[in-house]
């Protein structure tokens, strides 16, 4: 009896368990789960979430990602929905499955098989990925910071190399170790300022021995005029100013044509001496996701949806977040790649999946831009506001900016925990700040 039951509810497979994808499970699963109305699965290939803005402290050693993660089973078993583990290789529109590769342990073994997951909705929540758009030699010596594995492979090459730079001989007005960041957006800004607050630690406690603002170079490299080039002019004039007074080389306009073991070489003709390279230049969705299955994707490998977030050749197939190409209206751009793009898209198809049950039409998504907020570590912070006090936007740094920066982390932790869950895990938070290092030192 209880099978003919599950059989007959309408099943809602979510795939990526980002911060949209998990928070559309969470409350798909309190509205539709525990009331019975729809089975909801989640599908992601980690077993834990992190929210993805955090990477750049965990690669600079600045947050712990298991302090942070959250586990979803356990999830899943709160908010009254399924979890299944997995990484996405295929579809059968046909059928209405999900194909799921099979998964091995760290031996080797295979964990799980080939699995399908049914769906009579399915919705793509993936995120996205670095794209190297094809530059030589970035695959090969880059670390593209896209996920908690990448960012502690950084972190344990960077606490290693700064430990071996103590000996290595250097020339005249080189550092003796240079981390080279390829990319101006507010993941390569963020990691630089980073950077220099981790290796001053580093020396504080006896780690390393070097002068961290001149044995350590960090430079960053980008092909536009200017840093943050899709923010506010001012916010990019900010940024770009306290870099310079960390001691951070900032090379714009500058073309990346290759990258080797050695270093970084620019069309200009400059070459970059480098022991770490960080590939944070640009985005782009999976790669399996092109025309999977007959549906229509773009250059960057999105879904192209309709502005109801469905899928432009099949109304059952519903994509939002980085992985999504979702128009904004005419002559705009479509929505962009921010974490609070898929918190409002994810918001809006929770009710909208909630009325299809309900046979009424679904909603149409606006993106509200509430601006931008950068985050220089314990430096600076510097953002716009939108729609605030005045129309346009408004500019804040300092405190204020920083409280703002840590309230987008609070406010995705209330969406998945709740307020009194997030109130307590912040005292805890608070704890383990004043009892363990500053960084993570291993």
């Amino acid at each position: 009896m209880n099978q003919l039951l599950a059989r007959s509810l309408h099943r809602i497979v979510i795939v990526g368990g980002g911060a949209g994808g998990l928070e559309l499970a969470v409350t798909l699963g309190k509205k539709l789960g525990q009331t019975g109305k729809a089975k909801i699965t989640l599908v992601d290939a980690a077993r834990t979430h992190l929210w993805k803005p955090l990477l750049h402290q965990v690669a600079a050693g600045t947050l712990d990602s298991r302090a942070d993660e959250m586990e979803y089973f356990a999830l899943a078993r709160k908010h009254h929905f399924s979890f299944r583990l997995g990484r996405m290789e295929g579809l059968q529109r046909a059928s209405k499955e999900v194909v799921l590769a099979p998964m091995r342990d760290e031996d080797g073994a295979e964990l799980l098989p080939r699995q399908l997951v049914p769906y009579d909705s399915l919705v793509f929540a993936l995120g996205s990925q670095g794209n190297d758009f094809g530059t030589p030699g970035v695959r090969e010596h880059c670390i593209l910071l896209d996920t908690p594995v990448a960012a502690e492979l950084f972190h344990q090459r960077l606490i290693n190399s700064c430990i071996r730079a103590q000996t290595a001989a250097k020339s005249s007005g080189e550092g003796s170790f240079t981390v080279t960041i390829i990319g101006g957006g507010a993941t390569g800004v963020e990691l630089s300022a980073e950077l220099r607050m981790t290796t001053r630690i580093l020396s504080s406690y006896g780690v390393t021995h070097f002068d961290p603002e001149k044995d350590l170079k960090i430079v960053i490299i980008d092909a536009a005029p200017r840093l943050l080039q899709m923010l506010p002019e001012r916010l990019s004039t900010s940024v770009a100013y306290e870099l310079c007074k960390l001691d951070i080389d900032v090379h714009t306009d500058e073309k990346v044509v290759n990258v080797s073991q050695d270093g970084v070489q620019m069309a200009s003709g400059k070459f970059i001496p480098s022991g770490i390279v960080v590939w944070a230049a640009g985005i782009k969705a999976a790669d399996f996701l092109k025309d999977i299955d007959g549906l229509e994707t773009n250059r960057l490998n999105q879904l192209v949806v309709r502005n109801t977030m469905q899928s432009s050749r099949d109304p059952s197939i519903f994509a939002f977040g980085d992985c999504a190409a979702c128009p904004q209206g005419e002559g705009l751009p479509n929505v962009p790649p921010r974490a609070q793009s898929a918190h409002q898209q994810a918001s809006t198809l929770a009710k909208s999946l909630i009325r299809s049950l309900e046979n009424k039409p679904l909603l149409a998504f606006h993106y509200k831009d509430h601006g931008s907020l950068v985050s220089l570590g314990e430096y600076n912070t510097v953002g716009s506001l939108m729609g605030t006090i005045a129309r346009g936007s408004v500019f804040i740094e300092g405190t204020i900016a920083k409280w703002m920066y840590w309230w987008l982390h609070k406010h995705h932790q209330i969406a998945i925990n709740g307020l009194f869950h997030t109130w307590l895990s912040t005292w805890a938070e608070t704890i383990n700040w004043a009892r363990n290092p500053r960084i993570k030192l291993h």
